[in-house]
């Protein structure tokens, strides 16, 4: 965009920009989502481009009122600037898709080669009657774009596999891994670490999860996994002997939508070196540790 066009851009924006009260008592400049509608139709851009403008210039989109003061204007505009992948957009990926948009993620990489079916609306976020043999990538866009228009969606409708792996992630700021089975998950893993992203696993069975998110450089699944476990492809996945109740993704996908928010804010403490394992039946959390944590030397 050259400079006079970026100038007149951010005029509209501050035209249509209005100074409100929030609920906490707060002075601040927004703009509501139909006028930046309006400008990016105006100026030909997207409404992720007119966010990115409108935080720079200090004014919070409307639509995140209810993220200050958990995250700052500086922290919304890193996400808006931030690319997560998220690969599976089953019961685990629809829900952190759907998150991932809320908060305002500015760009998303799905990946996913199925569609729909009845046995998903149990507990996939993006499945229902109507998207029934829909495939679950096309879900994706339409459910975001419907949530955040300033969120933007790359769809892949195909399998993540050797051959593409690094190509479809490479951008990202941090891989979800929200798949169903041990052997792909070690492929992620690889690709991940070749690239240089951090990855969050998540996975689950009937009223249990696990979460771990994995640096380059750290054994990561091996810990959990074994080396082995990679090659096993005839062993029935624990979701296909134990169930996923609809409560349990929804959980898991939040820790994982978390582990995300704290890598790409720098804060808080992320699952690194060691895993939790919520069991929702039993109501408890259990932390295990891969290394000593220096808290503990």
């Amino acid at each position: 965009m050259n400079q006079d066009k970026k100038k007149g851009l951010h005029g509209s924006i501050r035209e249509k920009a209005a100074s409100i009260t929030d609920q906490a008592g707060r002075r601040l400049q927004t703009l509501k989502d139909h006028d930046a509608l309006v400008i990016a139709d105006e100026y030909h851009i997207s409404v992720h481009d007119i966010h990115i403008e409108m935080l720079k210039m200090g004014i919070y989109p409307y639509r995140y009122i209810r993220n200050l003061d958990a995250i700052s204007t500086e922290e919304q505009l890193k996400l808006a600037e931030s690319k997560i992948a998220i690969i599976g957009a089953g019961g685990l990926g629809g829900n952190v898709i759907l998150l991932l948009a809320r908060v305002g993620i500015g760009s998303l990489i799905v990946v996913d080669q199925d569609v729909f079916d009845e046995t998903n609306l149990n507990r996939q976020a993006l499945c229902n009657m109507k998207t029934l043999g829909s495939p679950k990538t096309h879900e994706a866009v339409s459910a975001v774009t419907a949530i955040n228009p300033g969120v933007k969606v790359f769809p892949h409708q195909i399998k993540l596999d050797a051959s593409n792996a690094e190509e479809i992630l490479a951008g990202s700021d941090v891989i979800v891994d929200a798949l169903d089975n041990v052997p792909d998950r070690f492929l992620l893993e690889g690709a991940a670490r070749k690239l240089g992203i951090p990855l969050v696993h998540g996975t689950l069975a009937g009223f249990e999860g696990w979460v771990m998110t994995i640096f380059p450089g750290d054994p990561g699944l091996k810990n959990i996994y074994g080396v082995e476990e990679a090659k096993r492809m005839d062993r029935e996945s624990p979701q296909a002997v134990l169930g996923v109740p609809g409560v349990t993704p929804f959980l898991i996908a939040a820790f994982q939508v978390m582990e995300v928010l704290k890598i790409l804010l720098g804060r808080g403490n992320i699952f690194r070196d060691r895993m939790i394992h919520v069991d929702l039946e039993r109501g408890c959390l259990n932390e295990f540790f891969f290394r000593v944590p220096d808290s503990l030397k």
